[in-house]
């Protein structure tokens, strides 16, 4: 729910930075608009590593990494 113009702002510049930088795009091979280069695709032991869940806008929006 938006309350105000302020804070559409803010949800509209939060949603923003995750689809420029974040999010993949199937017409750039899953890269986001702001990658330059592919990543490096190597295979990972998913058990060696476990997953960080980042709630954006409330968990409107959820971007994973793994963690270090």
């Amino acid at each position: 729910l938006i309350v105000g113009e302020t804070h559409a702002r803010q949800v509209l510049a939060t949603y923003q930075r995750h689809y420029n930088a974040h999010r993949p795009h199937q017409a750039r091979h899953q890269l986001p608009p702001e990658a330059q280069e592919q990543p490096n695709a190597a295979v990972h032991d998913l058990d060696a590593r476990r997953v960080l869940r980042t709630r954006i806008l409330g968990g409107l929006i959820n971007e994973y990494r793994y963690t270090v």
